[in-house]
């Protein structure tokens, strides 16, 4: 065989080696059918949907720029092997946008702040705390309610959600409770990265829930048991366990799966309840000198509402197969006026977003902007990302 045609195969044999190579690459594609850009919008790709025996090694890279972008892994039922890799594609209204799935090393892999954190408080009483770059907020537990229970000064006896309102991106959590804590300073005044001014008591402050019987309103007390299940760059979850509550005649059993990702004004309830077939998802309507809002096609309610020095919109998000309508539930007793979206259980599952917009923060200037962000996500949440692979 003469020269030129060994270069000949040796050139066929590298054309037939790069082909298959190709091939092998894994190619995941986003198509968003909605007419809006979507950015910061939680994708979650299992083994299964990837076909591969391991997700530890995997990163994401954008064909476009050839950068590997932020990724997250997760093990949702803490049996110790990772059941998801997190990440938030930036795809174009009415388009499509590719990544690859490769393989990398631990020091590839791009670093990010934790912006997506959460945790229990047992320096301030058994809050549990969370947050992300947009909000933060907390629930009680029940240390705080035998406090009250006992007649202890400092107590909390709620199963209402508090909402910290931060006007920063990084994380404020652990500073917060360390200077008040310290004496250094108090987390109910702003200090330049904002403040805990919103007021909870026994109402379900932003998106606790209830069960209407007798035409008044039931819940729980504070919650029994915590477990932190992620923290991270993109998103923090963590379970939440109560004890079993009467609503009327009927036995309520609760548990729920929370999180929040980066970039969202809205933690994900996902709750587990037997009992009832439907629940109320409420917000405090505080001294009453808002507007609730609504919208039945969209699945939201709204309240906007003048705060301290600045102006204040809470809102409850859900599909259209859960969400059925709203109504304002007015009391002459100090805060049991709230705001309810009405919510259907489904096989013991009902899952709704809440969450908050702060104008000091500079995210929403008005009312209308607020609203507007409402119809935006409502359309996200009904209508997914749209994900296909190719090997």
């Amino acid at each position: 065989m003469n020269i030129s045609k060994l270069l000949s195969c040796f050139v066929c044999a590298m054309l037939l080696f790069n082909c298959s190579q190709k091939e092998k690459s894994t190619i995941l594609s986003v198509k968003n059918t909605l007419d809006i850009e979507r950015s910061f919008e939680t994708v979650s790709l299992n083994q299964a949907f990837l076909k591969v025996e391991n997700l530890n090694t995997l990163g994401i890279r954008d064909t476009e720029t050839g950068a590997l972008v932020i990724s997250q892994m997760v093990d949702d039922n803490a049996d110790g092997v990772m059941d998801a890799i997190l990440f938030q594609p930036q795809v174009a209204a009415s388009s499509e946008k590719h990544y690859e799935i490769v393989v990398i090393s631990e020091t590839e892999q791009p670093q990010s702040l934790d912006y997506c954190y959460s945790r229990f408080v047992p320096e301030r009483t058994d809050d549990y705390t969370w947050e992300n770059d947009k909000v933060a907020f907390r629930v009680y537990g029940p240390t705080a309610q035998k406090m009250i229970e006992d007649g202890v000064p400092g107590g909390t006896l709620s199963s209402g959600v508090d909402a910290w309102l931060k006007k920063v991106d990084y994380p404020i959590i652990d500073k917060w409770y360390k200077e008040f804590v310290d004496g250094i300073s108090s987390y109910h005044e702003d200090t330049g990265e904002g403040l805990d001014n919103f007021h909870v008591g026994v109402s379900r402050g932003v998106g606790g829930i209830a069960i209407k019987a007798d035409d008044s309103y039931h819940y729980s007390k504070n919650y029994i048991e915590w477990k932190t299940i992620s923290t991270g760059p993109i998103r923090t979850s963590f379970y939440l366990n109560y004890e079993h509550w009467d609503a009327s005649e009927k036995q309520i059993k609760e548990s729920r799966i929370i999180s929040l990702d980066r970039g969202s004004h809205f933690s994900k309830f996902s709750i587990s309840l037997e009992g009832s077939t439907h629940i109320s998802a409420g917000l405090t309507l505080h001294e009453k000198d808002g507007e609730v809002t609504g919208n039945d096609k969209n699945g939201w309610i709204s309240y906007w509402q003048p705060h301290g020095d600045s102006e204040l919109g809470m809102a409850i998000v859900a599909t259209q197969n859960t969400f059925k309508g709203f109504e304002t539930y007015n009391s002459d007793q100090q805060d049991l006026s709230n705001a309810y979206a009405h919510l259907n259980v489904e096989n013991n599952k009902v899952e709704y977003y809440a969450g908050f917009g702060w104008k000091e923060s500079g995210q929403f200037k008005t009312q209308q902007e607020w609203e507007q962000h409402l119809d935006a996500f409502s359309k996200m949440i009904n209508t997914p990302l749209e994900l296909s692979i190719n090997h």
